[in-house]
């Protein structure tokens, strides 16, 4: 669908039909969790390859087949060589830990928090490792003060927080001179904004959002500063055998090489490279981008077409464009349960009530692997689902 056949379709969505009448057309995929997300158009199970499948990841087609995957978001990340990648267990919440257990404590922590994640990072820092680190914090929907941010010490941030709707606008905050380490939570942001990689020393994202693959694999990346930490310093608490990434005082640079510290699922690994090679075949990152930039213009003008709808982020700055937040006028937990129940059921969304600890609301996912028509086709239905919670009432 073009630009102005969505835009048309986007202002359709908005007049000429009561909300109590059941729309006509459905999203043709009406997947919009924010994880796992939405397979790419076109993905289906038989296409992906079976090479791998039944054999060791430690065989030699395992390992090549692991090494390409990297090889591949390191063209589509334009990553410099300086940075490495590897794939960890535990999804993002796996590569994140395993970065803060194995680095932190060396000097201060700013930990920053303004959703779900980022506090969990804030609970891991003070109950599980006791570094009393300084934590900086914001309601749902809005962004802490990231100028007064001190770096000197080392700094735990979620780049879009995927429970409430909130990015950090670039990578500009961030001084190309810092004393301390950049922790970035990317795991909804890459692959879906521009970043600054050498503003970043460490970075961590799974599969599952932005490309639409499967769960349970994170991906850590490590800048040199991050390197240097790992080589010259050794925490004061033990480490489980899956966060180990030093052996004899060095980097182990197997992980960084399709050398997996546990047994990965080379099908997940291959539906990880079947997501890649079709990002590649749109044109790389700034393909995959300007369709997540399409989709929430396309949700932004649904929402502004519509007084009972807005955003749970205020400003369009630091505004999500993958995981959009949406308040519902008058709406509580349950009236969001009955909207969300009412267009499963009919085939027309899945998976849009918000994180259970976000404020009331919905979730719609904008990542690249949706369709803008799918956007716009959502519409009617809401109004739909709207009223019927309200009729229920």
């Amino acid at each position: 669908m073009t630009d102005t056949a969505v835009a048309d379709a986007t202002r359709a969505s908005t007049v000429d039909q009561p909300a109590s009448q059941k729309p006509e057309v459905r999203p043709a995929r009406p997947f919009f969790s924010s994880g796992p997300c939405a397979k790419p158009p076109g993905w289906s199970a038989a296409a992906l390859g079976t090479q791998s499948l039944g054999r060791s990841h430690r065989s030699k087609i395992g390992k090549q087949r692991l090494q390409y995957s990297i090889d591949l978001m390191r063209e589509l990340l334009r990553l410099p060589d300086t940075h490495r990648i590897g794939i960890v267990p535990g999804s993002d919440t796996g590569a994140y830990e395993m970065a803060m257990w194995t680095m932190l404590g060396a000097r201060p922590v700013t930990a920053l928090a303004w959703e779900s994640f980022g506090e969990g990072w804030v609970t891991d820092a003070v109950k599980q490792l006791k570094i009393d680190p300084t934590v900086v914090r914001a309601d749902y929907g809005l962004l802490p003060d990231l100028g007064a941010v001190d770096w000197s010490s080392d700094v735990l941030f979620t780049w879009n927080g995927t429970t409430s709707g909130v990015r950090v606008p670039d990578a500009e905050w961030i001084p190309a001179e810092r004393e301390g380490l950049s922790f970035a939570d990317a795991t909804s942001g890459v692959f879906a904004y521009p970043i600054d990689w050498t503003k970043i020393d460490v970075a961590t994202f799974s599969w599952q959002k932005v490309l639409g693959g499967e769960g349970g694999h994170g991906v850590l990346i490590l800048g040199p500063r991050a390197v240097e930490r790992l080589e010259g310093y050794t925490p004061a608490w033990p480490l489980p055998k899956v966060f180990r990434l030093v052996s004899k005082g060095k980097l182990a640079e197997g992980v960084f090489k399709g050398e997996t510290i546990n047994t990965p699922s080379m099908l997940a690994v291959e539906d990880a490279i079947w997501a890649l090679e079709w990002a590649k075949g749109l044109g790389g990152a700034d393909a995959l981008i300007a369709r997540s930039d399409a989709n929430a213009a396309a949700l932004d003008g649904l929402v502004e077409a519509r007084d009972w709808l807005g955003h749970l982020a205020p400003d369009p700055a630091t505004r999500s464009k993958t995981s959009v937040c949406l308040t519902v006028a008058g709406a509580d937990e349950a009236f969001i349960k009955r909207m969300a129940s009412a267009l499963e059921k009919e085939g027309a969304a899945f998976d849009v009530a918000g994180y259970r600890d976000a404020p009331p609301g919905l979730r719609i996912w904008c990542g690249a692997t949706v369709d803008t028509a799918d956007i716009a086709a959502l519409g009617p239905w809401l109004d739909w689902a709207y009223a019927a919670a309200r009729a229920a009432n």
